[in-house]
């Protein structure tokens, strides 16, 4: 009877800034939420997906029709916690069919007071934002199945947009932790303090994915992950090998806005800097590039991009709203790769600085293997700053 009870009849609606509403089935917590309507390609990974911090203040329409099947576990998890606002399914699996699931999917929403709604055509959803582009939308899952529409979609209007808001330095560690073997510790003042210098990576965390960190590790050094708050001068004061610029939600301008100061400290100095998604952005601006909001974003695991340096093509986890504007990008600024889908900027490199980013995902988790060597050009960039000293 459980199980038969995420299939009866509809008790959870979804409703679009233009009033147009579609009836569903709920499941996870009841009660309301509120986010920008994406959608994710990706057959794979909706528990990684859904714990990413950039899907913060996001819906997400996973356009696989079935969602669920493995189950949720205590190992693929990309943050502490579920970011997104919720989600959008076609089918919701009832039972899991894989020897990790530890949590049923429907369960785990429930325990992490998390909204979705099952039952709904997401092909036309996807179709909607590939036409009119992004937009907000709430999810209402009431116990009693009493819609009030219109008291929702006043609520719903007036959520504010993700244009001008700084959404990275709220996901961002509040402490300063030590990332070693898939597992964080949380370091004091005085620990902090006791960091040897030229011992360690950097790691501005503007919403970090654990696979970022479990890639970084594997350079042997050690990995320590600082709040986008921090006092970036005694970052710099320890001599770290490299700085490490995470994804992370939001519009990458106001986020630049309310750190630029603390950020060019670190674009003063000739410490190797690599950048993935919004840190990617935020060295564009860094250096006098623009960054614009998508029409609807690149969300999923199979966007090919082209190397334009070694002329191959790579097949990229990608997802992001915002993108660097191609012809605001100075002479300081050289493109690297580029998205075969629209022609959009995937990767840049300063000139005669140590500094490269690239707007995509090659920490993959889940997804394709094909870019995972800039981990490996970060670490020989670290070893080649370190022979110059």
């Amino acid at each position: 009877m459980k199980n038969k009870s995420l299939h009866n009849e509809k008790d959870c609606i979804l409703i679009f800034e233009n009033g147009q509403y579609f009836f569903g089935k709920g499941f996870g917590a009841f009660g309301t939420t509120i986010g920008e309507v994406c959608f994710n390609t990706s057959i794979t990974g909706y528990q990684e997906i859904l714990t990413d911090p950039s899907y913060k203040n996001q819906i997400i329409t996973f356009t696989f029709p079935h969602i669920g099947i493995v189950g949720t576990n205590s190992e693929d998890y990309e943050s502490d916690l579920i970011h997104s606002s919720g989600c959008i399914v076609n089918s919701v699996s009832t039972h899991s069919s894989n020897h990790r699931s530890e949590v049923l999917f429907h369960k785990w929403l429930k325990r992490n007071n998390k909204i979705c709604i099952s039952g709904i055509d997401t092909r036309t959803i996807t179709r909607m934002i590939r036409s009119k582009g992004a937009v907000n939308a709430l999810i209402n899952y009431d116990e009693k199945k009493r819609f009030n529409k219109k008291k929702l979609l006043n609520d719903l209007l007036n959520f504010p947009k993700m244009d001008n808001s700084d959404l990275a330095t709220e996901v961002s560690t509040k402490k300063v932790y030590k990332w070693e073997y898939a597992k964080k510790t949380y370091l004091n003042p005085t620990q902090i303090g006791e960091i040897k210098q030229n011992s360690f990576i950097a790691v501005i965390d503007f919403g970090v994915k654990h696979n970022i960190l479990n890639l970084l590790h594997q350079t042997n050094y050690k990995i320590v992950v600082f709040p986008l708050t921090f006092d970036y001068l005694a970052i710099l004061n320890k001599n770290p090998v490299g700085i490490f610029l995470s994804n992370g939600p939001g519009d990458p301008q106001a986020t630049f806005n309310n750190h630029k100061i603390k950020l060019n400290t670190i674009f003063d100095t000739k410490i190797p800097v690599f950048g993935i998604c919004l840190g990617h952005q935020i060295l564009a601006l860094a250096h006098g590039a623009k960054t614009v909001k998508m029409h609807h974003g690149h969300r999923g695991a199979n966007h090919p991009v082209k190397n334009l340096h070694q002329k191959n093509v790579e097949i990229t986890v990608q997802n992001h709203g915002y993108v660097v504007q191609k012809k605001s990008l100075s002479k300081k600024i050289s493109v690297t790769h580029s998205s075969l889908f629209d022609g959009t900027v995937a990767g840049i490199k300063i000139k005669n600085k140590p500094f490269f980013s690239v707007q995509y995902h090659p920490e993959a988790s889940p997804g394709p293997h094909d870019s995972r060597y800039l981990f490996k050009e970060f670490l020989e960039s670290i070893k080649t700053c370190a022979k110059k000293k």
